[in-house]
């Protein structure tokens, strides 16, 4: 495979020219000789700036006018005493700042821009400083399989690249005094000690000091990644170099100098010059029969040590919802959960030094570990998902000769290379143990495979390969130690094969798609066919999710090298330990941070202005809503037989069939979307499934545990002995919901409860068609309201939705997002459903496709739907309940229309 350039892409082409601009006026020198005081073997070709600091300021506002940026009010200067050849000399340069998102070639721009000022102004000397080796690796990679497109594209200008290596002082000698063009990378650590090989005189070159060779030269520094270089040292060190000017090119910078051309990840995103971003979230819902305890953080202060501890707590209502809050010791957890399961939590010591808190119980947790939280089992699912993902996009992207190539990011490098322990002694309280990713990959590898052609006759360990900054050794002959290197001749294959040999990982007939890192790979390392990114943390990641997202946003190329602007071809699905709706919301956030105010959705204006929303004209309406309208239209009539059966025997009979899913790991797909016109995140949801159910590990609840739980779960206004309770308890039949979860089924058997003995008016009401209907001529062609009310939709009748709740709101604005509801509208006043306590007003009618957790469709659903800030029963206003209750009659009896009352979108279908 050879990978091939396009020299054309306007948005490149115009990154160039605005740094190429900044030296407008300055003229073309062919040599500039400059002796140097080492000797008379030395002499330099030096580069030359002749514009005056009016000069570059006046291009600069020229530049930043025509680039869309806000003017600066004058150049930003670094300005330090460095040693020179000469002694001690102040100098200064001026910095300035190229922003552009990760994915979109930014090292092709920087190392084409110094070619065009060659081009056009006759510099010769620039140096490339990185921040780590893998941004090194990446850079040298990028030099080498540009140079012919370059050479091409430059009238094949002589120019040269090294890397700057201490055992080779002689390349700074030939950097210094070639005449040709050179390009010479340098990681910031290899200069910017005293004790550096380039700050030490050396016999190598007759007793100079090759930093003064530099000097000489006045380079051009390129910094990639600069927001890495902003200590007061590591500016020292740059300065150390005497350079000519800075250019400092990054997608996050922390400080712009004199930014000159930014494109911002909104803009990359809306012009497809990036993969579109989808997130897989692989959760845990509904498991609060384990103690789940996470230690966040300890924190010190004079006189005060607090550990913030996150907990499941109870919330309003019975919910149960997890919160973080500060302990200090002696303080027991059930005062913040409110909940009876954390008494023996009593804070016994936070130990600083240890980073680890002691409860009274015995338990012990480090800071950034859980109890209670199944890490394990959720690991065990993201490794599955993503495998299985991997699988089905490469059987799609073969066709198209695409290689799919899959990154795992992990917390601990010994989670990967570690040896498993023989017994129990080595697991965690999170339930992990050395090498338990590696064998969970394995073992889903292993498990999957035989459903794809491509990878059936293949072994786990030839397609995985991993890449840490350092490897532990896994033991074993074949783990030879390279006497000089320290590293297994394993460790260098991986090496060269992740970070040098790119074309080969690319190319079908090579075995590895999946990629093992920590933290090495985050930032400087990129392929264009990572398609997938799995999180493996035990918490959330402490990773950018720009850096995560940033290791997989470049385009993909096929088995010729040739990159691909296919849609369907460019998707990087991130796996997250995280919601999708936290995943956008903490890269919303970063984006803000990045770009300030700017990135973020502008403030409304006149949001009390009234607006319109226009309904499409009847003979134009979707398939859909004809189809989910014939079913709704019927009206009907109700009888009402009085049901006066005990409280006790109601409870009974719908404990006794209430359905209680066991805790599960649910993985919900949505991907990354941003607005056309405002530089703001959201998200559609696509798909949701539950991948694995976990049983009770405690044991079945026993009669008194089961009255205690309703007892704690039964708030006011309902107040029933416990003489009530106890025959509750016995009579149930549904002992099996009760022992899988027994939490859950404690908090549903109290809503029962509470209902029971709210809703017994209309408990017997049948509902029978009455050979009427309601006509669809009735749906009125505008509604004017305030625009605040007002959210633009495409998958309705009406162009704008009006909404009268927050509830309502959210409800809307994810139901939009979301591909598989294939239409929905707000039930008009006038559709109306008698009851024995006043006419009932339903919310929502929709039609969705049933998606499983990859996309896949099922068959049509056609849904009427209520939404309420709340499902309890007496928690809702006067008689909400009553008619939502004749509602389901009505739907679900009379018309077999699928009904129910819900508090969000999530809830769906």
């Amino acid at each position: 495979m050879r990978l091939q350039f396009d020299g054309n892409q306007t948005f490149q082409l115009h990154a160039i020219e605005s740094v190429a601009d900044l030296l407008q006026g300055q003229p073309r020198r062919l040599v500039d000789f400059a002796a140097v005081d080492l000797g008379p073997m030395f002499g330099s070709i030096t580069n030359r700036l002749d514009l005056s600091e009016d000069q570059l300021l006046r291009n600069l506002h020229i530049v930043q006018d025509r680039n869309g940026i806000s003017l600066d009010q004058g150049l930003q200067w670094i300005e330090e005493t460095i040693r020179t050849v000469g002694g001690d000399q102040p100098i200064r340069f001026a910095n300035f700042s190229v922003e552009m998102e990760t994915g979109t070639g930014k090292t092709y721009v920087y190392l084409r821009t110094a070619l065009e000022l060659n081009r056009r102004y006759g510099l010769r000397k620039f140096i490339v400083v990185v921040p780590s080796v893998a941004v090194r690796e990446g850079v040298i990679k990028t030099l080498k399989i540009t140079q012919d497109h370059l050479r091409t594209l430059y009238d094949n200008v002589p120019y040269r690249h090294t890397v700057y290596d201490s055992k080779s002082i002689a390349k700074v000698r030939q950097f210094a005094q070639s005449d040709c063009v050179e390009l010479m990378v340098m990681t910031i650590d290899s200069f910017n000690k005293e004790d550096n090989v380039i700050r030490q005189s050396t016999d190598r070159l007759q007793g100079a000091t090759p930093l003064f060779l530099v000097q000489s030269a006045r380079p051009v520094l390129i910094l990639d990644e600069p927001q890495n270089m902003e200590s007061e040292g590591r500016i020292r060190a740059l300065a150390s170099l005497d350079p000519l000017f800075a250019l400092r090119y990054s997608a996050t910078h922390r400080n712009p100098y004199n930014l000159v051309y930014r494109l911002t990840p909104f803009e990359a995103y809306r012009q497809s010059l990036v993969k579109k971003i989808q997130v897989a979230s692989v959760v845990k819902e509904d498991d609060f029969n384990q103690v789940f305890v996470r230690i966040d953080e300890i924190r010190t202060a004079a006189k005060t040590v607090q550990a913030k501890i996150a907990l499941h707590k109870r919330m309003a209502g019975a919910a149960i919802k997890e919160k973080a809050f500060l302990f200090k010791p002696g303080t027991c957890l059930a005062d913040k959960a409110d909940r009876p399961e954390y008494g023996s939590f009593v804070i016994d010591e936070i130990n600083v030094a240890d980073q680890v808190v002691k409860f009274k119980n015995g338990v012990e947790i480090a800071v950034g570990q859980t109890q209670g939280a199944d890490q394990a089992v959720l690991f065990r699912e993201q490794i599955r998902y993503t495998v299985e993902e991997h699988f089905r996009k490469q059987s799609r992207l073969k066709a198209a000769g695409i290689k799919v190539l899959s990154l795992f990011f992990i917390d601990r490098v010994d989670n990967f290379i570690g040896n498993p322990p023989a017994d129990k002694t080595g697991i965690g309280v999170d339930g992990l143990y050395p090498g338990i990713i590696r064998q969970l990959f394995d073992e889903a590898f292993d498990s999957l495979k035989s459903r794809y052609p491509d990878f059936a006759g293949k072994n786990a360990r030839d397609v995985r390969e991993s890449y840490f900054a350092k490897k532990k050794r896994r033991g074993g002959a074949e783990d030879t130690i390279d006497s000089t290197s320290g590293q297994t001749a394993e460790d260098r294959a991986a090496y060269n094969l992740i970070m040098k040999d790119k074309e080969r990982l690319l190319s079908l007939g090579e075995p590895v798609a999946f990629i093992f890192s920590h933290s090495a790979l985050r930032e400087g390392w990129d392929n264009p066919n990572v398609c997938q990114i799995c999180t493996l943390n035990q918490t959330v990641s402490e990773l950018k999710k720009r850096q995560e997202v940033g290791r997989g946003m470049r385009l993909v190329v096929n088995q010729e090298g040739q990159r691909s602007s296919d849609d369907k071809f460019n998707i990087l699905t991130v796996v997250a330990n995280e919601s999708y709706e936290q995943f956008v919301s903490a890269l919303q956030a970063e984006m803000v941070e990045a770009f300030g105010e700017a990135g973020a959705a502008p403030k409304p204006v006149n949001a009390r202005e009234k607006h319109i929303a226009k309904r499409k004209p009847l003979d134009q309406l979707p398939e859909f809503f004809a189809d989910l309208w014939e079913k709704i239209k019927p009206k009907t009539r109700y009888q009402v037989t009085v049901n006066s059966e005990k409280l006790v025997t109601d409870a009974v009979e719908d404990l006794d069939r209430l359905k209680i899913d066991p805790p599960r790991i649910v993985a919900s797909k949505a991907e990354v979307t941003v607005d056309k016109e405002k530089d703001i995140l959201d998200y559609q949801l696509f798909g949701r499934g539950v991948l694995a159910t976990m049983a009770n590990r405690n044991g079945a609840p026993n009669i008194v545990g089961m009255i205690e739980d309703l007892i704690a779960h039964i708030t006011p206004p309902i107040k029933l002995t416990r003489k009530t309770l106890s025959a509750i308890v016995l009579r149930t039949t549904n002992r099996k919901a009760a022992m899988e979860n027994p939490q859950e089924f404690a908090l549903q058997a109290a809503r029962i409860i509470r209902e029971k003995a709210i809703e017994q008016l209309v408990d017997g009401i049948r509902y029978f068609k009455d050979g009427t209907w309601y006509d669809m001529s009735e749906w009125v062609e505008e509604e004017e309201t305030v625009s605040d009310r007002l959210i633009p939709v495409d998958n309705s009748i009406y162009d704008h939705i009006v909404v009268q709740s927050e509830t309502e709101k959210r409800f809307v604005e994810k139901l939009k997002k979301r591909s598989d509801v294939r239409l929905f509208v707000k039930l008009p006043a006038w559709f109306k459903v008698t009851t024995p306590v006043g006419q009932y007003n339903p919310d929502w009618g929709l039609v969705m496709e049933e998606v499983d957790a990859f996309g896949d469709k099922g068959p049509l659903l056609y849904l009427i739907r209520e939404t309420k800030s709340t499902t309890v029963a007496s928690e809702l206003r006067g008689t909400e309940n009553q008619k939502n209750h004749c509602g389901k009659r009505h739907f679900v009896g009379a018309l077999g229309v699928d009904y129910r009352v819900i508090t969000s979108a999530d809830e769906l279908p």
